[in-house]
């Protein structure tokens, strides 16, 4: 018997399969999903591979697999192989996606398979350490915020210390080898759900909308039937409880569930809601805020069956559920459900494979659907189900739009409009909870002399660094990177430095400011770096009753706040001013959901949006709650200028450090695709565009080029792709990385 195996390689020339004997010994313990151990070419050590196919006999196998390791399952082999040809990358790399976390190594997985992590500790004790900090004996500000860190969090891994402060390792083992930390080895407890307490709760009595979504989608349960849905309902009304109850009927059914959130801040409160409806002993969580060890004990205990529910963000539909009944994506626009790193995977495609394959019912969310799935539900490709109103009864909030065109004019230079100030102010006394909401973190967006204009750029990227005050530096959003804050201009020596844009922290500093007595939290990236924090944060927002939270996205999306009434969107436009096709649709969707975390438990919500561009339709249809309009309008533009759904948009990427061989290599990509093109008769349903730098030209040292395709029939060019990239990558060009994307969430 001969075995076909795919190395676990990222190197485009191996990505194809090999032949191998299966020795007597081995023929009834190995099959389709096999991790073996192979002697390939003239490599010393063992190499790592994958069964994908079993043959009588190879005039080409003269190598026996020496060792089997583990294994996946022959469906997940057939996903695997189906996901390298829809987005162009290597077999292996999408087997990777269906293997337990933190296995990627035997020296890692060694030690998270025997639930121990390496923590770093302290080497003195905490006072001897402020000592030290205090009489400067720790030089670097980096230093001193890890070991101000550590004081806390002592026994931290390195990951989760980089969460805190990027790029931390090589600063820890300075740390270390100058004696003032240590690495050990501990022992821990990995279940994320351990510390939960949460009441238990019954089902609720669904509104007729309700009752009739439910119907709808319980029928095909009963029929053991694959079919998508889309439930297209206005904030609030009452998507999840539907959720809850067809997943109790998958349960009756002796089958299991994936329920998928796009934002890790979203989880525990969806996670809440299932506890107490379920219980924990039936629920895993899978996110990447959790660690390796917690990851891989969750993943063990699906794998084994001991979980009926699977709750997660994007990878969580990989996990090896068995006996699938149902795949629920709430939030199904959200645009962290596309992976922006190879393999980039759509979730939702990946999710319509499963389904179909498990004859288990596929159920999209959302009160702002995407416009393809929305296209696709108006075709009948999608079964469209309606809610139109909150499920409490309660009314949808007020919206007014402030010009800030006419506050500057008027002498009003405040982050807040008059109208907002005043909101804001009663909302207050009537001890009610206000959401301020702005997509910009940090507190200056860039700085400039305003004498000769030069701006503080990344030295790795080709980007401006943004001031963050709570820690007066300077950073880089896209590669980490940071410097002191700059003071005098080191092109002209000038002191005229001057801060544009806001970000929350700027915010933030603003509001204390104005309302001095009001009590508020901050939500964003930079407060959300220890474990559980998002948690913290919302429960903190709630229970002790915080007048004001400021934040980014993660604020918006999902949360039900009772006590919020008053939601203030800071800067309308910052979505808007993107070079994205898709920039009236972000705008339209993140201002829809963030109006609707106001007036959820029948008290009246307000929404006040400032914006300089107010008659813009998506500003103007997101005031009036109308999707339908937004879609109508935002439909038409894209059939006109090609746009999906009805074209497909392909993003050849390359990036590296050496400019020359980018450019030569990505105007060889682009010949042969052209000449490849030609010769098939395909420049009817295909454009090619030729290569240019991308918008961002420059991140982490790579320079960055790519070239665009346009085509309404994907399926007969992905073959003229799979080939044109084959010849390239036999080419000797070891310096510039080639990546596809198909429909990217992001065009810069």
């Amino acid at each position: 018997m001969v075995a076909e195996v795919i190395i676990n390689t990222t190197a485009k020339k191996l990505n194809k399969t090999f032949d191998y004997i299966i020795p007597k010994t081995m023929e009834e313990q190995i099959y389709i999903g096999s991790k073996v151990l192979v002697k390939f070419g003239n490599i010393k050590d063992l190499e790592e591979g994958y069964v994908v196919g079993i043959k009588e006999k190879s005039p080409y196998a003269n190598k026996e697999i020496s060792k089997i390791e583990d294994n996946i399952s022959k469906e997940q082999i057939e996903l695997a192989k189906w996901m390298s040809k829809k987005y162009f990358c290597n077999f292996s790399d999408t087997i990777k996606l269906m293997l337990a976390p933190g296995t990627t190594t035997k020296r890692k997985e060694k030690r998270i398979k025997e639930k121990q992590v390496i923590g770093i500790y302290l080497k003195k004790s905490k006072e001897e350490m402020i000592e030290k900090i205090d009489r400067g004996e720790i030089k670097t500000e980096k230093q001193k915020r890890i070991i101000l860190f550590l004081i806390d969090n002592e026994g931290a891994t390195v990951p989760e210390i980089e969460l805190f402060e990027i790029n931390a390792r090589n600063t820890v083992n300075t740390l270390i080898k100058k004696g003032y930390l240590e690495k050990k080895e501990k022992k821990i407890e990995r279940n994320p759900l351990a510390y939960k307490k949460v009441e238990r709760t019954k089902k609720l009595e669904l509104t007729i909308e309700q009752k009739e979504v439910y119907q709808k989608i319980e029928k095909t349960i009963e029929n053991k039937q694959f079919k998508p849905f889309l439930i297209y309902g206005v904030t609030g009304s009452g998507k999840t409880e539907i959720y809850l109850q067809l997943i109790e009927k998958v349960l009756e059914k002796e089958k299991t569930a994936i329920v998928l959130v796009p934002e890790i801040s979203l989880t525990p409160q969806m996670l809440n809601r299932f506890i107490s409806r379920f219980g924990k002993e039936k629920i895993a969580v899978l996110h990447s805020k959790l660690s390796l060890g917690e990851r891989y004990d969750e993943w063990e205990k699906i794998k084994n069956g001991e979980i009926n529910i699977v709750i997660g963000a994007r990878s969580a539909i990989f996990a090896p559920v068995k006996n699938l009944g149902i795949i629920i994506i709430d939030e199904e626009h959200d645009a962290s459900y596309k992976s922006e790193t190879i393999p980039k995977y759509n979730v939702k495609e990946v999710a319509y494979v499963l389904a179909k394959k498990s004859n288990a019912p596929l159920v999209l969310g959302s009160a702002t659907p995407d416009m393809t799935t929305f296209y696709q539900a108006t075709k009948g490709n999608i079964e469209l189900c309606t809610l139109t109103k909150r499920a409490n009864s309660s009314s949808l909030p007020k919206v007014k739009i402030i010009d800030l065109k006419e506050e500057l004019a008027n002498g009003n230079r405040s982050m807040l409009s008059l109208e907002l100030y005043r909101a804001i102010e009663q909302n207050i006394k009537n001890k009610m909870q206000t959401i301020l909401f702005l997509n910009r973190r940090g507190y200056s967006t860039f700085i400039m002399c305003r004498n000769c204009g030069y701006t503080a750029k990344c030295k790795n990227c080709n980007i401006s660094l943004t001031y963050h005050r709570t820690q007066n530096r300077l950073k880089c959003h896209y590669c980490g990177y940071e410097e002191p804050v700059v003071t005098i201009c080191p092109e002209c020596n000038s002191d005229k430095i001057r801060y544009f844009g806001a970000g929350t922290q700027k915010l933030e500093q603003e509001i204390q400011k104005i309302f001095p007595n009001a009590t508020t939290i901050r939500m964003d990236i930079d407060t959300v770096t220890k474990k559980n924090s998002h948690e913290e944060i919302i429960n903190r927002f709630q229970k002790e009753n915080i007048d004001i939270l400021i934040g980014t996205q993660m604020v918006v999306k999902g949360h039900h706040f009772p006590k919020v009434t008053l939601v203030g969107v800071i800067a309308a436009d910052s979505s808007l001013n993107i070079d994205d096709y898709r920039a009236n649709e972000r705008t339209f969707q993140i201002l829809t959901q963030v109006a609707g975390r106001a007036g959820r438990e029948n008290l009246e919500g307000n929404v006040i949006i400032q914006s300089y561009n107010p008659q813009n339709f998506s500003i103007q249809c997101a005031r009036k709650q109308d999707y339908q309009t937004f879609y109508q309008t935002e439909i038409e533009l894209r059939k006109e200028l090609k746009y999906p759904p009805f074209y497909d948009i392909i993003v050849i990427s390359f990036q590296g450090e050496k400019i020359e061989e980018i450019i030569t290599l990505s105007n060889l990509v682009y010949n042969t695709i052209n000449s490849k093109v030609k010769k098939e008769q395909k420049q009817q349903i295909v454009q090619v565009f030729k290569p240019m730098p991308a918008p961002i030209d420059k991140i982490q040292n790579n320079f960055r080029w790519r070239m665009i395709l346009k085509t309404n029939k994907l399926n007969e060019i992905q073959e003229i792709l799979n080939l044109s990239l084959n010849e390239i990558y036999q080419l000797p060009y070891k310096k510039t990385r080639v990546s596809i994307d198909i429909n990217p969430y992001t065009m810069l």
